[in-house]
């Protein structure tokens, strides 16, 4: 049940982060308030009533829907090109994570919202929909509409001055890589069990061939061991993130499946065009990572901001390696997946740094700090994994052709030994 509703959940942040569905809402609040003003003009009383003429409310209407086009329309200009100054100054991936800042959404929602309102009431009151006498209720439910735009433009002005600079697209980056990993801490492998060499597999063994070609996103595991019959176990040799081509396996299920058994184990998988955080925790490394190398480039030359981006990392690997997994982690056992371990988020977080940054040793020296940090997180996986990163980083900073001095200062940086 638990697992059940930790799916609910991220669906529902999913459709949450789009702001589609809060101007569908605003569109509906035009709606709701002409269904709603019969009822609300009965219990108004007759002097309320009278004071306000509906024509006073199509005027306010009226503005409201011509200047909300026109702000709604520059607003959408300025969220285009900053986003498009992120994706060139930052990565081309963090795009995606400001397509999903709840506060743009919600202000540009609003804007687009309010013309949606005020232009359907306009429409609605013409057809005639509205009751006349209900003036009073309509003028109040615009002016809330209009104090809620007040509100918003006020959010706005103060957003902008963070909108699309490489600050935000490095904390944006963290707070989504951060929110993915401990997801995964708390419920690893998000509740299947966990595939590896040492699996023993079963002698019949049924393929299960992808739908379609794209980027594995989503599994719902708790949904995936119901589609099993009865004690049938699959293991899958793919996990979120990856890309397959249609036809090709994602895994087996054990015994012999019917095609129609196999078509419902397969509607379990969500793909699309490119990968997202919800369970694909890795990404979220790889996306500070590119960060980091954008600025190391010679184009850019920001060591600084590949700094931030070690310390983004830094912290949320060592966030990562604190959490303890829920009582209840273990909900699909019939499910096998391998899903990343904790070198493999070393290496995703660490590797392009390591290589692009080992000529410049203010960065090399960051990185060789991070790693003896995270050496000490207590969490024998990542503790081994940064351990042996710690070497090959090392390496390349002597292939980078670093001075002797420096790499005195590096090896003065002493890796904690396994405990």
């Amino acid at each position: 049940m638990m697992s059940r509703l930790k799916w609910i959940k991220m669906v529902f942040l999913r459709y949450y982060r789009d702001m589609g569905l809060r101007v569908l809402l605003y569109a509906l609040l035009s709606v709701v308030a002409t269904l709603v003003s019969p009822l609300a003009n009965a219990m108004l009383g007759e002097a309320v009533k009278a004071k306000i003429d509906f024509e006073a409310v199509l005027a306010v209407l009226t503005i409201l829907a011509s200047s909300m086009l026109a702000v709604s329309t520059f607003s959408l200009n300025i969220m285009v090109s900053a986003h498009r100054a992120a994706a060139a100054n930052a990565t081309p991936r963090v795009h995606r994570i400001l397509l999903e800042d709840t506060t743009t959404q919600s202000v540009l929602a609003a804007f687009i919202g309010a013309f949606v309102y005020s232009l359907g009431s306009i429409v609605l009151y013409h057809l005639g929909f509205y009751d006349p006498d209900s003036a009073f209720f309509a003028m109040m439910v615009t002016v809330a509409v209009v104090i809620l735009v007040v509100v918003s433009l006020l959010r706005w002005i103060e957003h902008l001055t963070m909108l699309g600079s490489v600050e935000e697209s490095l904390n944006a980056a963290r707070d989504r890589a951060r929110e993915s990993l401990l997801a995964l801490a708390r419920n690893p492998r998000h509740g299947a069990s966990p595939l590896s060499q040492d699996t023993v597999l079963p002698q019949v063994l049924t393929p299960l061939p992808a739908p379609r070609t794209g980027i594995l996103q989503l599994i719902d595991m708790a949904s995936l061991e119901d589609c099993l019959p009865h004690a049938s176990v699959i293991y899958l040799k793919v996990r979120p993130g990856s890309h397959v081509l249609e036809g090709e396996t994602l895994g087996h299920v054990s015994g012999t499946m019917t095609e129609d058994v196999l078509d419902q184990i397969a509607d379990q998988f969500t793909f699309g065009v490119n990968r997202t955080h919800e369970q694909d925790a890795e990404f979220g490394l790889t996306v500070l990572s590119e960060i980091a190398s954008k600025a190391l480039s010679p184009g850019i030359n920001d060591p600084g901001t590949a700094i931030e981006a070690l310390m983004a990392l830094k912290s949320v690997l060592w966030a990562y390696a604190q959490e303890a997994p829920a009582a209840d982690a273990s909900s699909s056992p019939r499910v096998f997946v391998a899903f990343p371990e904790p070198a493999d988020f070393v290496e995703a977080a660490f590797a392009a740094i390591a290589r692009d940054g080992a000529g410049t040793i203010e960065v090399a020296l960051t990185l060789r700090k991070a790693l003896a940090a995270l050496a000490e997180c207590g969490a024998d996986g990542m503790a081994d994994a940064v351990r042996a990163f710690a070497d090959r980083a090392m390496l390349h900073a002597q292939e980078a052709g670093l001075p002797e001095r420096s790499l005195e200062r590096l090896r003065a940086v002493e890796m904690p030994e396994a405990g």
